[in-house]
Protein backbone atom coordinates (compact mmCIF):
# COMPACT_ATOMS: atom_id res chain seq x y z
CA UNK A 1 0.00 0.00 0.00
CA UNK A 2 1.47 2.59 -1.05
CA UNK A 3 -0.80 5.88 -0.29
CA UNK A 4 -2.49 7.50 2.76
CA UNK A 5 -3.91 10.93 3.56
CA UNK A 6 -1.90 13.32 3.48
CA UNK A 7 0.08 12.32 0.16
CA UNK A 8 0.99 14.81 -2.20
CA UNK A 9 -0.84 12.84 -4.88
CA UNK A 10 -5.05 11.68 -4.20
CA UNK A 11 -5.54 8.32 -6.24
CA UNK A 12 -8.44 7.40 -7.54
CA UNK A 13 -10.72 4.99 -8.85
CA UNK A 14 -8.50 1.25 -9.65
CA UNK A 15 -5.54 3.08 -8.51
CA UNK A 16 -6.86 3.91 -5.40
CA UNK A 17 -8.70 0.30 -4.79
CA UNK A 18 -5.34 -1.72 -5.85
CA UNK A 19 -2.49 0.41 -4.21
CA UNK A 20 -3.88 1.46 -0.91
CA UNK A 21 -6.85 -1.00 -0.46
CA UNK A 22 -4.93 -3.71 -1.97
CA UNK A 23 -7.82 -4.87 -4.08
CA UNK A 24 -10.02 -5.70 -1.65
CA UNK A 25 -13.03 -9.01 -2.61
CA UNK A 26 -14.12 -9.63 0.69
CA UNK A 27 -15.71 -6.86 2.83
CA UNK A 28 -17.73 -6.14 5.45
CA UNK A 29 -20.21 -3.11 5.67
CA UNK A 30 -21.05 -0.27 7.83
CA UNK A 31 -23.23 -1.45 10.35
CA UNK A 32 -24.68 1.03 13.21
CA UNK A 33 -23.45 -0.02 16.68
CA UNK A 34 -22.05 -3.33 15.44
CA UNK A 35 -19.13 -2.79 12.76
CA UNK A 36 -17.13 -1.49 16.04
CA UNK A 37 -13.27 -1.77 16.49
CA UNK A 38 -13.05 -5.22 18.35
CA UNK A 39 -15.77 -6.80 15.70
CA UNK A 40 -13.37 -5.28 12.90
CA UNK A 41 -10.73 -7.33 14.50
CA UNK A 42 -12.35 -10.36 14.65
CA UNK A 43 -13.44 -10.31 10.67
CA UNK A 44 -10.61 -9.57 9.76
CA UNK A 45 -8.94 -12.62 11.34
CA UNK A 46 -11.17 -14.93 9.41
CA UNK A 47 -10.42 -13.37 5.80
CA UNK A 48 -12.23 -9.66 5.55
CA UNK A 49 -9.89 -7.72 3.40
CA UNK A 50 -11.33 -4.61 4.26
CA UNK A 51 -13.73 -3.41 6.67
CA UNK A 52 -16.02 -0.27 7.21
CA UNK A 53 -16.84 2.11 10.33
CA UNK A 54 -20.24 2.27 11.90
CA UNK A 55 -22.70 4.57 10.25
CA UNK A 56 -21.63 7.76 11.83
CA UNK A 57 -23.80 10.92 11.88
CA UNK A 58 -21.55 13.62 10.93
CA UNK A 59 -23.85 16.59 12.57
CA UNK A 60 -23.08 14.63 16.03
CA UNK A 61 -19.58 14.31 15.44
CA UNK A 62 -18.94 17.84 14.21
CA UNK A 63 -21.04 20.38 16.17
CA UNK A 64 -21.64 21.36 19.82
CA UNK A 65 -19.39 22.63 22.56
CA UNK A 66 -15.50 21.21 22.59
CA UNK A 67 -16.09 18.79 25.18
CA UNK A 68 -19.45 17.52 23.92
CA UNK A 69 -18.02 17.15 20.26
CA UNK A 70 -15.06 15.15 21.97
CA UNK A 71 -17.16 13.22 24.24
CA UNK A 72 -19.22 12.53 20.56
CA UNK A 73 -16.39 11.79 18.53
CA UNK A 74 -14.83 9.36 21.07
CA UNK A 75 -18.42 7.35 21.12
CA UNK A 76 -17.90 7.36 17.73
CA UNK A 77 -14.77 7.26 16.31
CA UNK A 78 -11.82 7.24 19.37
CA UNK A 79 -9.37 9.42 17.77
CA UNK A 80 -7.71 9.96 21.45
CA UNK A 81 -6.84 6.13 21.61
CA UNK A 82 -5.12 5.52 18.44
CA UNK A 83 -6.38 2.34 17.79
CA UNK A 84 -9.14 3.01 15.43
CA UNK A 85 -7.40 3.67 12.22
CA UNK A 86 -3.97 2.57 13.72
CA UNK A 87 -1.70 0.36 11.72
CA UNK A 88 -3.90 -2.79 13.04
CA UNK A 89 -7.50 -1.42 11.38
CA UNK A 90 -6.74 -0.73 7.75
CA UNK A 91 -7.48 -0.90 5.55
CA UNK A 92 -10.12 1.41 6.50
CA UNK A 93 -13.34 3.08 5.58
CA UNK A 94 -14.95 5.51 7.88
CA UNK A 95 -18.76 6.43 7.00
CA UNK A 96 -21.01 9.63 7.68
CA UNK A 97 -24.59 10.44 6.82
CA UNK A 98 -25.62 13.57 6.19
CA UNK A 99 -27.41 15.79 5.04
CA UNK A 100 -25.31 19.26 4.40
CA UNK A 101 -22.25 19.01 2.78
CA UNK A 102 -20.45 21.80 4.26
CA UNK A 103 -21.05 19.82 8.08
CA UNK A 104 -20.02 16.55 5.96
CA UNK A 105 -17.02 18.26 4.99
CA UNK A 106 -16.00 19.35 8.73
CA UNK A 107 -16.62 15.93 9.87
CA UNK A 108 -14.94 14.09 7.23
CA UNK A 109 -11.90 16.47 7.75
CA UNK A 110 -11.53 15.28 11.94
CA UNK A 111 -10.85 11.42 10.56
CA UNK A 112 -9.46 11.70 7.23
CA UNK A 113 -6.12 10.96 8.80
CA UNK A 114 -7.14 7.85 10.88
CA UNK A 115 -8.94 6.19 7.15
CA UNK A 116 -8.10 5.51 3.73
CA UNK A 117 -11.48 7.10 2.57
CA UNK A 118 -14.49 8.76 3.63
CA UNK A 119 -17.83 6.99 2.93
CA UNK A 120 -21.29 8.24 2.21
CA UNK A 121 -24.21 6.61 3.40
CA UNK A 122 -26.84 7.14 0.51
CA UNK A 123 -28.99 3.49 1.73
CA UNK A 124 -30.12 3.32 5.47
CA UNK A 125 -33.86 2.98 5.06
CA UNK A 126 -34.86 3.19 8.70
CA UNK A 127 -37.38 5.55 9.86
CA UNK A 128 -34.59 7.42 11.92
CA UNK A 129 -32.97 8.23 8.80
CA UNK A 130 -36.58 9.80 7.29
CA UNK A 131 -36.52 11.76 10.33
CA UNK A 132 -33.34 12.79 9.87
CA UNK A 133 -33.53 13.00 5.71
CA UNK A 134 -30.14 11.09 4.98
CA UNK A 135 -29.53 7.89 3.57
CA UNK A 136 -31.73 6.48 0.97
CA UNK A 137 -34.33 9.28 1.87
CA UNK A 138 -32.26 11.43 0.02
CA UNK A 139 -32.50 9.64 -3.63
CA UNK A 140 -34.89 11.84 -4.66
CA UNK A 141 -32.61 14.77 -4.36
CA UNK A 142 -29.87 14.01 -6.79
CA UNK A 143 -28.28 17.87 -6.78
CA UNK A 144 -28.06 17.47 -3.00
CA UNK A 145 -26.11 13.98 -3.38
CA UNK A 146 -23.98 15.29 -6.16
CA UNK A 147 -23.23 18.24 -3.72
CA UNK A 148 -22.55 16.14 -0.88
CA UNK A 149 -20.09 13.65 -2.84
CA UNK A 150 -18.12 16.76 -4.70
CA UNK A 151 -17.57 18.46 -1.61
CA UNK A 152 -15.50 15.71 -0.02
CA UNK A 153 -13.97 14.62 -3.30
CA UNK A 154 -12.60 18.52 -4.24
CA UNK A 155 -11.76 18.93 -0.34
CA UNK A 156 -10.61 15.52 1.02
CA UNK A 157 -7.08 14.76 1.11
CA UNK A 158 -8.29 11.17 0.48
CA UNK A 159 -11.09 9.35 -1.40
CA UNK A 160 -15.00 9.13 -1.05
CA UNK A 161 -17.21 6.91 -1.84
CA UNK A 162 -20.56 6.29 -1.86
CA UNK A 163 -23.71 3.40 -0.73
CA UNK A 164 -26.67 3.12 -2.42
CA UNK A 165 -29.98 1.51 -2.95
CA UNK A 166 -31.46 0.43 -6.44
CA UNK A 167 -34.67 1.62 -7.79
CA UNK A 168 -37.32 0.26 -9.26
CA UNK A 169 -36.00 0.05 -12.72
CA UNK A 170 -32.31 -0.81 -13.90
CA UNK A 171 -32.55 2.75 -16.16
CA UNK A 172 -32.97 5.00 -13.24
CA UNK A 173 -30.76 2.69 -11.37
CA UNK A 174 -27.66 3.05 -13.69
CA UNK A 175 -28.26 6.86 -14.15
CA UNK A 176 -28.32 7.27 -10.52
CA UNK A 177 -24.90 5.78 -10.21
CA UNK A 178 -23.59 7.72 -13.31
CA UNK A 179 -24.22 11.03 -11.18
CA UNK A 180 -22.63 9.82 -8.39
CA UNK A 181 -19.50 8.64 -10.12
CA UNK A 182 -19.36 12.31 -11.99
CA UNK A 183 -19.70 13.57 -8.95
CA UNK A 184 -16.35 12.07 -7.46
CA UNK A 185 -17.15 8.69 -5.88
CA UNK A 186 -14.17 6.66 -6.55
CA UNK A 187 -15.92 3.33 -5.53
CA UNK A 188 -19.61 2.23 -5.46
CA UNK A 189 -21.04 -0.29 -3.40
CA UNK A 190 -24.59 -0.95 -4.62
CA UNK A 191 -27.33 -2.56 -2.37
CA UNK A 192 -29.74 -4.36 -4.64
CA UNK A 193 -32.74 -3.79 -2.73
CA UNK A 194 -35.40 -0.89 -3.04
CA UNK A 195 -35.44 1.48 -0.10
CA UNK A 196 -39.09 -0.23 0.88
CA UNK A 197 -37.45 -3.25 1.02
CA UNK A 198 -36.00 -3.49 5.05
CA UNK A 199 -37.13 -5.75 8.16
CA UNK A 200 -39.83 -8.47 7.71
CA UNK A 201 -40.07 -7.11 3.77
CA UNK A 202 -36.52 -7.68 3.14
CA UNK A 203 -36.54 -9.57 0.53
CA UNK A 204 -34.03 -10.59 -2.05
CA UNK A 205 -31.47 -8.03 -3.59
CA UNK A 206 -31.73 -7.94 -7.19
CA UNK A 207 -28.33 -8.69 -8.38
CA UNK A 208 -29.28 -7.73 -11.83
CA UNK A 209 -29.46 -4.33 -11.08
CA UNK A 210 -25.75 -4.77 -9.60
CA UNK A 211 -24.48 -6.22 -12.92
CA UNK A 212 -26.05 -3.34 -14.56
CA UNK A 213 -24.27 -0.86 -12.42
CA UNK A 214 -20.67 -2.61 -12.53
CA UNK A 215 -21.18 -2.82 -16.41
CA UNK A 216 -22.02 1.11 -16.73
CA UNK A 217 -19.82 2.83 -14.67
CA UNK A 218 -15.47 2.88 -14.89
CA UNK A 219 -14.79 2.87 -11.05
CA UNK A 220 -15.04 -0.22 -9.03
CA UNK A 221 -18.25 -1.37 -7.34
CA UNK A 222 -18.57 -3.26 -4.42
CA UNK A 223 -22.23 -6.00 -4.65
CA UNK A 224 -23.96 -5.64 -1.68
CA UNK A 225 -26.98 -8.39 -0.89
CA UNK A 226 -27.89 -12.09 -0.80
CA UNK A 227 -24.94 -12.88 1.22
CA UNK A 228 -25.43 -15.83 3.12
CA UNK A 229 -22.97 -18.38 2.89
CA UNK A 230 -19.18 -18.61 1.66
CA UNK A 231 -20.29 -19.94 -1.37
CA UNK A 232 -22.81 -16.98 -2.16
CA UNK A 233 -19.89 -14.94 -2.67
CA UNK A 234 -18.18 -16.55 -5.64
CA UNK A 235 -21.92 -16.69 -7.20
CA UNK A 236 -22.27 -13.10 -6.84
CA UNK A 237 -19.10 -12.26 -8.39
CA UNK A 238 -20.03 -14.49 -10.86
CA UNK A 239 -22.95 -13.21 -11.84
CA UNK A 240 -22.42 -9.20 -11.70
CA UNK A 241 -18.87 -9.07 -12.66
CA UNK A 242 -18.09 -6.80 -9.38
CA UNK A 243 -14.65 -6.13 -7.92
CA UNK A 244 -15.63 -7.07 -4.50
CA UNK A 245 -18.60 -8.07 -2.21
CA UNK A 246 -19.72 -6.91 1.18
CA UNK A 247 -21.51 -8.92 3.64
CA UNK A 248 -23.11 -6.78 6.43
CA UNK A 249 -25.79 -9.30 8.34
CA UNK A 250 -24.40 -12.19 7.30
CA UNK A 251 -20.99 -11.18 8.73
CA UNK A 252 -22.97 -10.31 12.02
CA UNK A 253 -24.46 -14.16 12.22
CA UNK A 254 -20.59 -15.71 11.27
CA UNK A 255 -17.63 -13.40 11.46
CA UNK A 256 -15.69 -16.37 10.06
CA UNK A 257 -17.96 -16.04 6.73
CA UNK A 258 -15.65 -15.15 4.16
CA UNK A 259 -13.28 -17.85 5.42
CA UNK A 260 -15.51 -20.23 3.94
CA UNK A 261 -15.32 -22.02 7.38
CA UNK A 262 -18.46 -22.10 10.04
CA UNK A 263 -16.33 -22.28 13.62
CA UNK A 264 -18.40 -23.63 16.84
CA UNK A 265 -19.86 -19.92 17.56
CA UNK A 266 -19.72 -20.34 21.60
CA UNK A 267 -15.34 -20.22 20.50
CA UNK A 268 -15.83 -16.83 18.24
CA UNK A 269 -18.22 -15.05 21.19
CA UNK A 270 -15.12 -15.67 23.80
CA UNK A 271 -12.70 -14.75 21.16
CA UNK A 272 -14.75 -11.02 20.44
CA UNK A 273 -14.88 -10.49 24.07
CA UNK A 274 -11.04 -11.46 24.85
CA UNK A 275 -10.63 -8.34 21.83
CA UNK A 276 -12.73 -6.47 23.82
CA UNK A 277 -10.99 -6.57 27.36
CA UNK A 278 -7.00 -6.13 25.21
CA UNK A 279 -8.30 -2.59 23.56
CA UNK A 280 -8.22 0.70 25.02
CA UNK A 281 -11.11 1.92 22.76
CA UNK A 282 -14.14 1.65 24.73
CA UNK A 283 -16.55 -0.80 23.46
CA UNK A 284 -20.56 0.71 24.01
CA UNK A 285 -22.63 -2.43 26.22
CA UNK A 286 -25.04 -2.19 23.19
CA UNK A 287 -22.74 -3.60 20.75
CA UNK A 288 -21.25 -5.91 23.07
CA UNK A 289 -24.72 -7.51 23.95
CA UNK A 290 -25.61 -7.08 20.03
CA UNK A 291 -23.20 -9.45 18.91
CA UNK A 292 -23.65 -12.14 21.70
CA UNK A 293 -27.20 -12.36 20.69
CA UNK A 294 -26.32 -12.79 16.74
CA UNK A 295 -23.16 -14.87 16.94
CA UNK A 296 -24.73 -17.37 19.16
CA UNK A 297 -28.06 -17.72 18.11
CA UNK A 298 -28.67 -21.21 17.15
CA UNK A 299 -27.27 -22.28 20.79
CA UNK A 300 -29.72 -19.40 22.24
CA UNK A 301 -32.48 -20.75 20.24
CA UNK A 302 -31.75 -24.21 22.21
CA UNK A 303 -31.00 -23.17 25.35
CA UNK A 304 -33.38 -20.27 25.97
CA UNK A 305 -32.57 -19.61 29.92
CA UNK A 306 -28.65 -18.49 28.84
CA UNK A 307 -30.99 -16.29 26.22
CA UNK A 308 -32.39 -14.72 29.07
CA UNK A 309 -29.48 -14.58 31.20
CA UNK A 310 -27.40 -12.45 28.21
CA UNK A 311 -30.64 -10.38 28.00
CA UNK A 312 -30.36 -9.07 31.90
CA UNK A 313 -26.44 -8.38 31.59
CA UNK A 314 -26.10 -4.84 31.79
CA UNK A 315 -22.35 -4.41 30.52
CA UNK A 316 -19.87 -6.47 33.04
CA UNK A 317 -17.98 -8.38 30.56
CA UNK A 318 -17.31 -11.14 32.80
CA UNK A 319 -21.11 -11.54 32.70
CA UNK A 320 -20.91 -11.38 29.12
CA UNK A 321 -18.35 -14.00 29.07
CA UNK A 322 -20.16 -16.73 32.10
CA UNK A 323 -22.56 -16.80 29.41
CA UNK A 324 -20.27 -17.88 26.29
CA UNK A 325 -18.32 -20.20 28.43
CA UNK A 326 -21.48 -21.84 29.51
CA UNK A 327 -22.50 -21.86 26.32
CA UNK A 328 -19.30 -23.68 25.10
CA UNK A 329 -19.59 -26.07 28.09
CA UNK A 330 -23.00 -27.08 26.67
CA UNK A 331 -22.66 -26.93 22.76
CA UNK A 332 -19.40 -29.54 23.47
CA UNK A 333 -21.81 -31.89 25.43
CA UNK A 334 -24.67 -31.62 22.32
CA UNK A 335 -21.07 -32.49 19.90
CA UNK A 336 -21.23 -35.13 22.53
CA UNK A 337 -24.65 -36.73 21.78
CA UNK A 338 -24.68 -36.33 18.74
CA UNK A 339 -21.45 -38.32 18.07
CA UNK A 340 -20.91 -40.35 15.12
CA UNK A 341 -23.41 -38.98 12.83
CA UNK A 342 -22.22 -36.46 10.30
CA UNK A 343 -22.45 -33.05 9.46
CA UNK A 344 -24.68 -34.12 6.26
CA UNK A 345 -27.19 -36.05 8.56
CA UNK A 346 -27.42 -33.32 11.13
CA UNK A 347 -27.83 -30.50 8.62
CA UNK A 348 -31.72 -29.93 8.15
CA UNK A 349 -33.29 -27.58 4.93
CA UNK A 350 -35.59 -24.99 6.22
CA UNK A 351 -39.13 -25.58 4.63
CA UNK A 352 -39.49 -22.05 4.13
CA UNK A 353 -36.60 -20.89 2.54
CA UNK A 354 -35.03 -24.17 1.17
CA UNK A 355 -31.50 -22.85 2.79
CA UNK A 356 -29.34 -25.16 5.21
CA UNK A 357 -29.73 -25.01 8.52
CA UNK A 358 -26.40 -26.09 10.23
CA UNK A 359 -25.92 -28.17 13.84
CA UNK A 360 -26.80 -25.53 16.37
CA UNK A 361 -23.91 -25.32 17.89
CA UNK A 362 -22.02 -23.56 14.69
CA UNK A 363 -22.28 -19.65 13.13
CA UNK A 364 -24.37 -19.73 10.53
CA UNK A 365 -26.47 -17.13 8.84
CA UNK A 366 -30.06 -16.49 9.54
CA UNK A 367 -32.50 -15.68 7.50
CA UNK A 368 -36.05 -14.91 7.68
CA UNK A 369 -38.61 -16.02 5.20
CA UNK A 370 -39.16 -14.13 2.57
CA UNK A 371 -42.38 -11.86 2.85
CA UNK A 372 -44.03 -9.27 0.21
CA UNK A 373 -45.83 -6.54 1.72
CA UNK A 374 -49.40 -6.61 1.76
CA UNK A 375 -50.67 -3.79 -1.41
CA UNK A 376 -53.79 -1.18 -0.28
CA UNK A 377 -56.48 -2.28 -2.43
CA UNK A 378 -57.22 -0.29 -5.62
CA UNK A 379 -60.16 1.94 -5.63
CA UNK A 380 -63.42 0.61 -7.07
CA UNK A 381 -63.49 1.04 -10.73
CA UNK A 382 -66.65 2.17 -12.36
CA UNK A 383 -67.13 -1.21 -13.58
CA UNK A 384 -66.89 -3.06 -10.04
CA UNK A 385 -68.97 -0.36 -8.41
CA UNK A 386 -71.68 -1.12 -10.58
CA UNK A 387 -70.95 -5.14 -10.17
CA UNK A 388 -70.59 -4.61 -6.21
CA UNK A 389 -74.39 -2.72 -6.38
CA UNK A 390 -75.68 -5.25 -8.81
CA UNK A 391 -74.33 -8.08 -5.80
CA UNK A 392 -76.57 -5.51 -3.18
CA UNK A 393 -79.48 -5.49 -5.33
CA UNK A 394 -79.71 -9.49 -5.30
CA UNK A 395 -79.40 -9.69 -1.35
CA UNK A 396 -82.31 -7.69 -1.04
Amino acid sequence: MTSRAGSSRKLQGYDFYKQVLGSPKYIVGPMVDQSELAWRILSRRYGTELVYSPMIPAKVTSYGTFVEAKKRRDCNFDLRNGEEGGPEDRPLIVQFCANDPAILLKAAQLVQGQCDAVDINFGCPQDVARRGQYGCFLQDDWDKIYSLINTLHTNLDIPVTAKFRVFPTVEKTVEYAKMMERAGAQILTCHGRLREQKGQFSGLADWEKIRAVKQAVSVPVFANGNILFHSDVEKCLEFTGCDGVMSAEGNLYNPALFSGKNPEHAELALEYLEIVKSLKTKTQTSAVKGHMFKVMRPGLAVHTDLRDRLGKIRGDLTEFEAVALEMRTRMKRDQEAAEGQSIESLTKIDEATGLPVLPHWVAQPYFRPIQVRPQPPAAPTKTSRSLICKFVSELM
